[in-house]
């Protein structure tokens, strides 16, 4: 396995747990789109987490557009 396998399997697991703690209201729901809250404004750790989440997804979509060039 390359170099760039093992940056897509990482950082699709901090992916993962980055959006797990994004997750907002409780139950299927409000995970789907039917939750009470209509205008929030991120702010503090949720906007540093929701950023770090957006860079994580870059960094895989590259690794595995690497993989597939290599």
């Amino acid at each position: 396995m390359s170099l760039f396998g093992y940056i897509a399997i990482v950082s699709m697991v901090i992916m993962t747990i980055l959006i797990l703690l994004q997750t907002r209201g409780a139950g299927l729901g409000a995970g789907l789109g039917g939750g009470g809250e209509v205008n929030t404004v991120r702010r503090g750790s949720d906007l540093t987490i929701h950023r770090i989440t957006i860079l994580t997804a870059l960094i895989f979509s590259l690794s595995l557009l690497a993989i597939v060039f290599e």
